[in-house]
């Protein structure tokens, strides 16, 4: 299972999304492909500081969320991310609250975290990620 993150679902709403996403995205069956509600939020965060927001927002949710799966974040996530946000203190490293969420529903569920942002994410120990944008 995969988790995808903002970068990758912002990819797909470009003018000429990668064709090694592309690519990818149709060697998996749908219902392995998930994003967390937290990159929904960041979708729309960044879509409501457009001026042309209401298109921009009505394509993001016909195009990407109408089709993909998306997921809550519960009891146990928030545990997880409460542990790695105390290790990244502890070890002088710091990383944003709404990564650290994502990573934690990946972690907990034992998905894949789908990113541009590979060493961002390599921070987290246990976390399991994939560049679907680097060339194959």
């Amino acid at each position: 299972m995969y988790l995808l993150d903002t970068n990758i679902l912002s990819e797909l709403v470009k003018k000429r999304p990668s064709p090694n996403l592309l690519s990818h995205l149709r060697s998996k069956p749908s219902y392995s492909l998930f994003t967390s509600c937290i990159c929904v939020m960041e979708l729309r965060y960044g879509s409501a500081l457009r001026k042309d927001f209401q298109r921009f927002w009505s394509m993001i949710k016909k195009e990407i969320i109408s089709r993909i799966n998306i997921v809550p974040l519960g009891d146990n996530e928030a545990l997880v991310a409460g542990d790695i946000l105390a290790h990244m203190r502890k070890t002088g490293q710091s990383i944003s609250i709404e990564d650290v969420l994502i990573a934690s529903y990946a972690i907990t569920h034992e998905f894949i975290l789908v990113t541009a942002d590979i060493r961002h994410f390599s921070k987290i120990k246990d976390l399991i990620t994939e560049d679907w944008l680097a060339p194959l």
